[in-house]
């Protein structure tokens, strides 16, 4: 028997060949583990089951606060224009309590005049056409011209 055969038998040997194959062993025991901690774990993949039902659950209340939120904003910007509304009829019923501004609309609107006073009407030439025409109206039926005027004011609200 060589040296070789004695080495290769001898307990330091023997020792140092044990320890390589632990070595070997657990470095591959390291990188599977570290392979399989890579991997989506059973508490991870818990966790964003949570999660998810936690968004699924949340979903439907949060839309429905944003649209109650928008028509709540909504309302209140009706009941501002409401309240500006209200302030401008106040105001038109304060200015119609004044006996100058109601004689004034008068006068404007019914063409009146005071004693004394001279009325002048100028007409546009467009509506002496139109008043022309409502010269043939008077060769009509009466309930002729009545249905005109329903047709028209029908025509005027479409």
């Amino acid at each position: 028997m060589g040296v070789k055969d004695r080495d290769r038998f001898s307990t330091a040997t023997r020792l140092r060949l044990l320890g390589e194959q632990t070595a070997a062993r657990v470095y591959r025991s390291q990188t599977k583990r570290q392979a399989r901690r890579s991997r989506l774990t059973g508490r991870a993949a818990l966790l964003a089951l949570v999660v998810c039902t936690m968004v699924v659950a949340l979903a439907y209340p949060m839309r429905q606060y944003v649209s109650q939120r928008a028509e709540i904003a909504e309302q209140q910007r009706q009941q501002e224009q409401a309240r500006k509304r209200v302030e401008q009829l106040r105001d038109l019923k304060a200015r119609w309590q004044d006996d100058s501004y109601a004689e004034q609309q008068i006068r404007r609107r019914l063409h009146y005049v005071m004693p004394g006073e001279t009325g002048y009407v100028v007409v546009d030439p467009g509506a002496a056409k139109q008043s022309r025409a409502d010269l043939r109206a008077a060769h009509r039926p009466w309930y002729a011209n009545v249905w005109d005027g329903v047709d028209k004011s029908d025509a005027s609200d479409q």
